[in-house]
């Protein structure tokens, strides 16, 4: 899978260029248009997408505006990424909730990440602009949950509320941050989706209301 990116940073897309007979994983939501013949097999939150004998294209748009960003798996370590920043994948990159990272992260539980490992592409979006934290070994950091968007598992993390006794949900990630630990990288985005729901709500606009 080739990664053809345009109208980024504001407004990214990204074109999913196949070879023959190549498949590939996506976020159905995101699928703006293909090419004509491509099969599309949508199974739950993810559409398995093969192209023909020829080739095929996929532009995935994220429902958010903003930038993205393509991590490249090397099979020697995974990644923790963020469930609505996840866009595509590549089919030889498996994503495992139940991975031992997503155990230590959530005790057993359905969080709000995925732990993404194999070899191959993943195609991730961010609400905003995307910022890089490179943290050096012992280097550390407090970042709120709602502005990651992925992590390599070098990083050493822990995941706890906000605010002693303040509304928390490790379905969403509402009230909790993360405490990083270098080595390792961390992405996050500028713009967090949840406060972006709180703000509507608090100004009294309905996140779906409609003209």
């Amino acid at each position: 899978m080739q990664v053809r990116t345009r109208h980024t940073p504001t407004f990214g897309v990204a074109r999913l260029v196949l070879a023959p007979g190549e498949a590939v994983l996506v976020d159905p939501l995101t699928i703006a248009a293909t090419n004509y013949g491509l099969s599309v097999v949508v199974k739950g939150l993810v559409a398995l997408c093969t192209a023909g004998a020829e080739g095929g294209w996929i532009d995935t748009a994220p429902v958010l505006p903003g930038d993205l960003h393509q991590v490249e798996l090397d099979g020697n370590h995974g990644w923790c990424v963020a469930r609505h920043s996840w866009i595509a994948s590549s089919s030889t990159v498996a994503m495992n909730p139940e991975a031992p990272p997503m155990k230590a992260i959530f005790g057993g539980a359905e969080g709000f990440m995925n732990y993404a490992h194999g070899k191959g592409a993943v195609v991730l979006a961010c609400y905003g602009a995307l910022d890089l934290v490179t943290l050096e070994a012992g280097e550390a950091v407090t970042i709120s949950s709602d502005h990651v968007v992925a992590f390599a598992d070098t990083v050493q993390c822990r995941l706890r509320p906000s605010v002693p006794d303040g509304v928390q949900s490790i379905q969403t990630g509402e009230g909790l941050v993360f405490d990083f630990a270098g080595p390792g990288a961390v992405l996050t985005q500028t713009r967090g989706p949840r406060r972006l729901t709180t703000w509507l709500r608090a100004n009294g606009v309905s996140p779906f209301m409609t003209p």
